[in-house]
Order: C-alpha cells, then structure tokens, then sequence
C-alpha cells in the first residue's frame, strides 16, 4: 500500500501543479473522519478555490476527472467521491490494500524505517545525581529517553544516548556527611543527627536505609564497580574524601542495577567535574565576559539573558565565588555542538522548565555558531503510584520515595515501560500497580502482547500441521483479503511508517503506544470476524501472511518502546 500511496501522490501532485503552478508541493492525502467515507481525502480544491477564482465543488469535479485519467489511480483506485463543498474521497481497490502485506513481511524487523540521513542526534535522559537509588520519576525519563532514541533510529539518525551527572557540590556533599555520620554508628533521629533548626541542609540529609548499607559496605572496605568507575574504601570513617568517592561509586553501581533492571543503556556518561578540571566553565564564562554579555552588581556576575528573551537577567557567578548552576549547563551544551551533535535533546522533570530560557541565552550570548533553539527539550511530569487503591509514597531502601526497582519488582519491565509512555510526557500520571500485573483488556501492554501471542499460536498450529515457511506467506496470492475487517486491518497498517515519522519529529513516543492499541483491537477484530485455518489452502495462506504481517508490526511497535513481544502467553 505504501508503493500504491506514494504512486497516487505523485499523480496527485502533477495535477495540482497543471492547476496551479507550486501546489504539486503540497500534494497530500489525510484519513477520513468517518471510514465508511472513504479510505484518503484530499481537501486541495477547496485549498485552491480561492486563489484560482473557482468554485470549490466545479474544481473539484475538475481534479477528479484529471486523476480519473492517471494510470496510477486507474490501478489503484476503486472510485473516487464528491463530497460538501469539495472534498475528494477516495476509495482504494482491494489490491492496493493488500500490497502493505507484501511490504511488511519484505522489510521485517525494518518495516517503516527511513533511508540514513547522516546526522548524529545526541539525547540526554536520567541524568539522575548519584545520591540515591532511581525513582519513578527517572523511570519517566528513562522510558521516554530510550523510546524517542528508538524512534530517532527508525528515522535515519545515528543516536548517542548520554547520562550526565553531578558527582560533585552540596548534594555530593550531603550523602558524604549522610555516610560518615552512619558509618560512625549514628542514625537519623540521634541527637547528633542535624536538624532544620541548626543546619540549613538537614532537610536533605539523606535517611533512608541504602545509607546504612553504604556505610557498612565502607567499613568492610568493599570495592564496587560501575560502568564508568571501580573504587575501593579503606574503611576509615574519618576520611572524608575516601567516603565521598566510595559513596558516589556504591550508588553508581545501584543506578546502574536499575538501569540493568530497565534494559537500559549508555553510551557515554558525562560528569560534570570534567567540565571544571577540563577549563570548559572557565572558558565559557571568559568567551561571555568577552562578548560584552555580562555585568558585575552586588558583588555578583550576571548574564544578559533578557537579550534573548529570558524574563530577567541571571546571576553567573554568585558572591561566594561560586557558579550557578546553568553556567556548567551552558558549558556542556557547547561542547555537545563541538563534538558534532546538531541535534540534542534533553528530557528532564518540569521542574527544569526554568533553565531552558537562560541555557538557550548562554548559548546565543556565547556566539559559537549554535542556532536559536537549541536545544530540544522534553520536560515530564511526576508519577504517583497506587497500589491496592491506595497511593504508595515511600520505599524502605529510599526512605521517601519509590524507586523504579520497586516499580518493576511489583509488576514487570514490559508494564513499566508501556505504562510511562502511555501519556503525554507534560500530563500528570498515575501508575496503577494492580492494573499492570492484571492480564486482562483492561490492561493495555496485557491488551497488545496478547494480540501478538494470538497470532504467533495460530502461526504455530499451522506449522505443527504442516504448513510452511512462514517467510514464504510474503509471496502468496492476497486476493482472498476482501473482508471489511481485513480490509481495515491492511489500513491499519499501513499507517505504521508515517506514524513513525510523526511521533519522532514530535519526540511523542506515546503516539506509538496508541497506534499500538488501535492495531491490536484490528486484529482482535478481525480474528473474530474470520477464521484463519480454513480448508480453502489459498484463502488460508492469504490470511496466514495477513496475520503474520500485523505480529511483525506489533513486533517492531513494541520494540520501539523497549518491551517485549512474547510468542506465548
């Protein structure tokens, strides 16, 4: 059906150009609101009524009789409709439906993939500080970051899937203090143990129990190893230093069996002290200073980011001789440009919207050759989690919140993922424990893997029987696929590709999940309105390749989301 599309496309667009010189560009096809109206609409001839001086209804029976004559839509189209005031609905022939079948089970795992464009897109996600085990909160994240680097790579793009951390400063600070104080036999509640009235910082001592265990582990002069550091605690409670980068190790460590756990990985892990010892932030607040972009008030050095359309100017380097914290940020973002990435995109909580002007004014005010935008960023929202109808808060191993260890213990890596994406990353999320580990259709990841388990049992029974190669139904005769149902399966299909493409320029991985439930309720309805093993050998295979087309599509669907698609359930 693809190649049946892009045919009457440009037929379409030659006939518009005779029309009107430039609107061959435009040339395009949408779906019908009501399906029973056709299978395309095309809305050009109430587009060109007015510039042409035309009555909309007159030029459209004009284009129709011009693709009437085309031999593309003689081979592909059934008829083709006035509608209203001029809308053209287009009704395909059978045949041009079931080309998608054939297009499906040639290209496989790479159905819908576009050509590569030889650009690098670099994508930011988790980028979790290393003070604690990973919430749901990161479990957003890290679903979204790995879905959107998935849809980039359908598109062409050759991804780098980047974590950036803060191995140093107040928090680092605070799980070293946090530590030391359980190494040294105190736990929170002692008297010892700060508090809001007499440390400005209590409220983010760290209490929970992975404290405890980190601190034993210090004792015990454990190593531990993570992707991108090994170190070893001499076990001396007073070293504060050697408790500093033990404890930045363990939780790196912790992170990374969360990651695991998540089927999640790295390409690089980008600290943020490199940005200091390596001379970027000296540097780029030198290149600022220099371009005249900044001004000394208060004892402070501040940015002109109103320059660039930021609400107030920002404070650069704060009185105490220390840098707030976008000026790294402006840091790393110039050196994302100079290792060639012209396209980035960061994923971050909400709570990040406010660094995206004053980022995007460092970069500008830098004057390096970035382009106004850059980067992309896609900011998400927090999840709360019910379970027994009940809304969970806290997890023993955090001591104030969920982790997404948890989450996947409780149900399941597949239902974690799907769940996180199914909703617009900026709409409040409740994550529904009961509801992920219930196999029913109420359960929308249950709902989809079903639907490709179904098949692959019907796909199995037919082998055990005798049948074929199921790479061979690719070259059968799809005559017999005439059915309403299968008719609406092939469009459903065929659809796949350009949903692709939309949900990565909008770096909207839940379109996916969406598309995904429409294709599985086709296909349920389908199976319920034809059966597949008939006696009839060329209507049985017909329907085999039919079917075996929507398990792949399922198949790369769910791939994209980073979940699994079992052939049995």
């Amino acid at each position: 059906m693809l190649t049946a599309k892009n045919e009457l496309l440009a037929a379409l667009a030659a006939e518009l150009e005779i029309l009107s010189p430039g609107a061959g560009a435009k040339a395009a096809f949408e779906s019908p609101k009501v399906a029973a109206h056709g299978d395309f609409a095309c809305t050009a001839a109430m587009q060109l009524a007015k510039p042409l001086k035309l009555n909309p209804r007159a030029l459209g029976e004009q284009l129709k009789t011009a693709l009437e004559a085309t031999p593309a839509f003689q081979r592909w189209v059934a008829a083709i409709e006035i509608a209203g005031p001029g809308f053209l609905n287009i009704r395909l022939q059978p045949a041009a439906k079931q080309e998608v079948v054939r297009e499906v089970l040639a290209a496989g795992a790479r159905f819908g993939y576009q050509a590569d464009r030889g650009e690098k897109v670099l994508v930011e996600f988790v980028s979790a500080n290393p003070t604690g085990p990973l919430h749901v909160g990161h479990g957003r994240q890290a679903a979204l970051g790995d879905a959107i680097c998935n849809l980039f790579g359908t598109q062409g793009w050759k991804v780098h899937r980047e974590f950036y951390y803060n191995d140093a400063g107040v928090q680092i600070d605070t799980l070293t203090k946090s530590t030391q104080l359980r190494a040294k036999g105190f736990q929170p509640g002692d008297d010892c143990w700060p508090t809001d009235s007499d440390n400005p910082l209590a409220k983010n001592f760290y209490n929970g129990d992975y404290i405890a265990d980190i601190a034993e582990a210090f004792k015990a002069r454990a190593t531990v190893k993570a992707d991108d550091r090994e170190f070893t605690a001499n076990g001396d409670v007073e070293d504060y230093d050697n408790i500093r980068q033990f404890a930045v190790a363990y939780l790196r460590n912790e992170q990374d069996k969360d990651l695991q756990a998540f089927a999640l990985h790295f390409d690089e892990y980008y600290l943020e002290s490199s940005l200091y010892t390596s001379g970027r932030v000296e540097a780029t607040v030198n290149k600022l200073v220099a371009n005249g972009k900044t001004y000394e008030q208060d004892g402070a050095l501040w940015l002109k980011s109103t320059d660039y359309g930021d609400d107030k100017d920002r404070v650069m380097r704060k009185q105490d001789g220390t840098f707030t914290y976008f000026v790294p940020d402006v840091a790393y973002h110039i050196a994302k440009w100079e290792r060639g990435f012209t396209k980035v995109v960061n994923i971050q909580g909400t709570d990040h919207h406010g660094t995206i002007a004053r980022v995007r004014a460092g970069l500008q005010a830098a004057d390096v050759g970035i382009p106004q935008g850059y980067p992309d960023y896609v900011l998400h929202t927090m999840v709360r989690v019910v379970k027994g109808g009940e809304e969970v808060k806290i997890s023993k191993r955090a001591g104030s919140y969920v982790t997404l260890r948890d989450l996947i213990e409780w149900t399941s890596k597949d239902a974690v993922r799907f769940f996180l994406l199914s909703r617009k990353p900026d709409t409040e999320y409740t994550f529904d424990v009961d509801l992920a580990v219930a196999q029913n259709n109420d359960n929308p990841v249950y709902y989809v893997q079903y639907a490709h388990a179904r098949i692959c049992s019907v796909l199995r029974a037919w082998q055990e029987a005798g049948g074929g190669d199921v790479a061979a139904l690719k070259d059968v005769d799809l005559s017999a696929l005439e059915g309403p149902q299968a008719q609406a399966l092939m469009l459903q299909l065929a659809k796949y590709p350009e949903m692709l493409t939309a949900a990565a320029e909008g770096e909207a991985p839940h379109d996916v999940t969406f598309y995904l439930r429409d294709l599985a309720a086709s296909y349920h309805s389908y199976y319920d309105a034809e059966r597949i093993l008939v006696d009839d050998e060329a209507v049985k295979k017909a329907r085999l390749a039919l079917v075996a087309a929507t398990a792949q599509v399922l198949h790369n669907g769910l791939a994209v989301l980073g979940v699994s698609a079992p052939a049995r359930m």
